[in-house]
């Protein structure tokens, strides 16, 4: 049975189960239970973590398909909800592979450490080029959702013990760290300035309709964040995700030789909280449509924020890592090697011709650099400790210093 529920912000009709629109319900009933034993009013952030994270219930916590299966560049003939870079194309992986090698050579390590491993088509392709690359790793995964870590452990079996699942962080390793579209899944703040330049922190109610927003006095803690990066602007909202930035801090404690490879979408922090960007950059995605209505459907949709670099850069640089180098994934791309490997392709396509999978691969790769697309949108970001820095991913176009321009809020 399907029955329809309405994305109003988007403005489209979503088919939706009955399986799964009684599970949106259990789900909105478990965060109304959380609000009322709350005392009636949840920070953001911890709504937005229960929504995600809730055990047997949260988004990447219950047995949703939340990446398209197939690589298709038509998204609406694809499942899931949205299609993250390794699925467009295994150029992807196999461009990134070489970035990874090179972290391996300069540490002389085998290991590799992914956070989030989706689908597991990135994990492949990188297993893949770096043992033609005659690197047989040790990759290791840590991935929170249980239905997404099976699906890995099946798309990774012919890999055997080459790939191993982590119930929890590591306390020491030297290799490289992969995370891709990692930062952008945490929980995050949420404020909003008031008329008198007041922070306020914005929280979740229940309410006749579902649920609703409510402004608070921030706390000591995150007022001091907010004014720290940016001036007072009235009716201005936005985020600071303060779970990533601890991450990072962590990532300083453990990683003790080698480096971290982030890619996800975000701006430097005078873009990030740039006046015109009143709104922030909370996006909602079901079944690849992209919204911003984040109380639709608990459960059943992805809820995501931009990434501030410069708060990473900054929490890096404070637990000790070295910020090795920042660019869009086009130039980072392209810096790595990507119209080699695509010369290649083009080779065995003389050889083997197929004009579909020539048609479909060429536009994924169209869609990784274009700057109307992923191309500029998504960054790439190092971050390391005891590595010889340029890397080849940042050798041009390395936007660091873009990372420090404004960091002091005008008075």
């Amino acid at each position: 049975m399907v029955l329809t529920l309405t994305v109003v912000a988007a403005n489209q009709a979503i088919p939706v189960s009955a399986d799964a629109l009684s599970h949106t319900q259990r789900v909105s009933a478990f965060l109304h239970l959380q609000i009322q034993q709350a005392g009636g009013w949840l920070p953001f952030s911890t709504w937005m973590h229960h929504v995600l994270y809730a055990p047997g219930l949260g988004y990447y916590a219950a047995g949703n398909t939340k990446l398209a299966e197939t690589p298709n560049t038509s998204t609406t003939a694809l499942s899931g909800d949205f299609v993250t870079a390794p699925q467009l194309t295994p150029l992807f992986g196999q461009t990134l592979a070489r970035q990874v090698s090179e972290i391996l050579r300069q540490t002389d390590t085998l290991d590799v450490l992914e956070f989030g491993a989706g689908s597991g088509a990135l994990a492949h392709d990188l297993l893949s080029a770096l043992h033609a690359e005659g690197l047989n790793v040790r990759y290791n995964i840590l991935e929170v959702s249980g239905d997404l870590r099976q699906r890995q452990q099946q798309r990774l079996a012919a890999w055997g013990d080459r790939v191993s699942w982590l119930e929890t962080l590591p306390t020491h390793f030297a290799g490289c760290v992969v995370g891709n579209e990692l930062l952008d899944a945490m929980p995050v703040e949420l404020f909003a300035w008031s008329d008198q330049g007041e922070v306020l922190e914005r929280g979740v109610v229940s309410s006749d309709s579902g649920f609703a927003f409510l402004d608070k006095p921030a706390s000591p803690k995150l007022a001091d964040a907010v004014r720290s990066r940016m001036p007072a602007l009235p009716c201005y909202t936005s985020e600071v995700n303060l779970q990533a930035e601890a991450w990072i801090r962590d990532l300083g404690r453990w990683l003790t030789r080698g480096a971290a490879l982030l890619i996800d979408y975000g701006f430097p922090r005078h873009e990030y909280y740039h006046p015109q960007r009143q709104r922030g950059t909370l996006m909602c995605h079901i079944q690849h449509r992209t919204h911003d209505d984040v109380f639709l459907a608990p459960g059943l949709q992805d809820i995501t924020a931009h990434v501030d670099f410069t708060a990473i850069a900054d929490a890096a640089q404070q637990s000790g890592l070295d910020v090795l180098g920042y660019t869009s994934q086009a130039r980072f791309l392209l810096n790595t090697g990507l119209p080699q490997l695509l010369e290649t392709y083009a080779q065995q396509q003389l050889e083997h011709p197929d004009p579909k999978d020539r048609a479909q691969t060429y536009a994924a790769v169209q869609k990784l650099i274009s700057e109307a697309e992923m191309g500029e949108l998504f960054k790439v970001i190092a971050l390391g400790r005891g590595i010889q820095a340029p890397l080849n991913g940042f050798s041009q176009s390395d936007r660091t210093g873009q990372l420090d321009a404004q960091r002091a809020p005008p008075v």
